[in-house]
């Protein structure tokens, strides 16, 4: 087994999906019942994610879940895939933040994305526009001002001003950039464009700058992973979120996950065919051995200190399922190490 798993921490974002049949509130509760899940099995990170007026997802408050997460859990670092800093004032952030610190020393990460609202209708009911994501650098700074005791405004942040709260950057175009001249560590993805995956991550580490945050580089590689008992049970896990990713691309809106086999039977036109198809392709899918072999491979090719797995389907119990094999990969390459 490969020594480059055995030296790679491995994580989970869940976006709290919402399943056909089923209702957000057990989404939420999905997540939290995977969070222990995780942990048991020896994840380093849980992550939970913000997305607004989207049908398919009912993760909006990600500081809220974290903190019901970090509740139900004792021991796995819990955090944000990410808070949106462009949809929020920066004090406001430090604030939840100081508190979920304050609450569980030591377990929280804060993960920050520079997105705004997926529509034209969410962006203007957060009373934010797509420019908002521009100011990201200068929001991010303030942000990090909060815990420092730096502001110029002369407000200090209760109970967050001292407090350390590790900072990750996603890294979404601009993104590698930013974390680089902010010195911090950076979530790049996806598993799909893997040349563009590279790139981010050359820039990143050739401009990097330490900081009191982060000495060096930190590059967390997120993605699609999907282990099963057969490929062909494998890609049964990827459909769900293929199918409603291609709906939402030619729908404008993101449903909930289908189950796999009422996805297959939907009528689709050759462009929802088309971006179906694509959404199956390029994550790492498989069985134990295919994936411990994809995994060495990505892992040689960007270096990466960490994988986190963002995987999403309709069946909870193959998810967990698939879980548990990436975490018996993981067990046994540091066994062997």
């Amino acid at each position: 087994m490969s020594s480059v798993i055995a030296q790679t921490r491995f994580s989970i974002l869940d976006r709290s999906r919402i399943r056909e049949g089923h209702t957000a509130a057990e989404a939420l509760r999905d997540t939290v019942r995977l969070a222990r899940e995780a942990e048991r099995l020896g994840f380093h990170r849980f992550w939970v994610s913000e997305h607004h007026g989207v049908p398919g997802v009912a993760g909006s408050a990600p500081t809220v879940l974290a903190a019901a997460v970090a509740g139900a859990t004792r021991t796995i670092r819990v955090g944000t895939g990410g808070v949106m800093l462009p949809n929020h004032r920066p004090l406001v952030v430090a604030e939840q933040f100081g508190v979920l610190e304050s609450l569980f020393p030591g377990r929280i990460d804060m993960g920050l994305g520079r997105s705004v609202g997926f529509t034209d209708g969410v962006r203007r009911a957060l009373g934010r526009d797509k420019g908002a994501a521009e100011d990201f650098a200068a929001q991010l700074q303030e942000l990090l001002g909060w815990f420092r005791g730096t502001s110029p405004t002369g407000v200090h942040a209760r109970p967050a001003e001292g407090l350390t709260v590790p900072p990750f950057v996603l890294a979404m175009g601009e993104g590698a950039d930013i974390a680089a001249r902010a010195g911090l560590p950076m979530v790049i993805g996806d598993l799909r464009g893997r040349e563009k995956m590279r790139r981010g991550i050359d820039h990143y580490r050739a401009h990097f700058r330490p900081s009191p945050w982060a000495s060096e580089p930190y590059v967390v590689v997120s993605g699609t992973v999907a282990v099963a008992a057969t490929p062909e049970a494998a890609r049964r896990l990827l459909i769900p979120e293929a199918w409603s990713m291609a709906y939402s691309r030619t729908h404008g809106t993101f449903p909930p996950l289908p189950p796999a086999e009422e996805a297959e039977r939907r009528s689709m036109t050759a462009k929802e065919r088309g971006f179906y198809e694509a959404g199956l392709a390029g994550h790492i899918a498989g069985t134990e051995e295919q994936v411990a072999d994809e995994l060495e491979t990505l892992l040689k090719e960007t270096g990466a200190d960490e994988v986190l797995v963002t995987t999403s389907t309709h069946d909870q119990e193959a998810l967990l399922d698939s879980h548990r094999r990436l975490a018996d990969i993981a067990g046994r390459a540091r066994a062997a190490g």
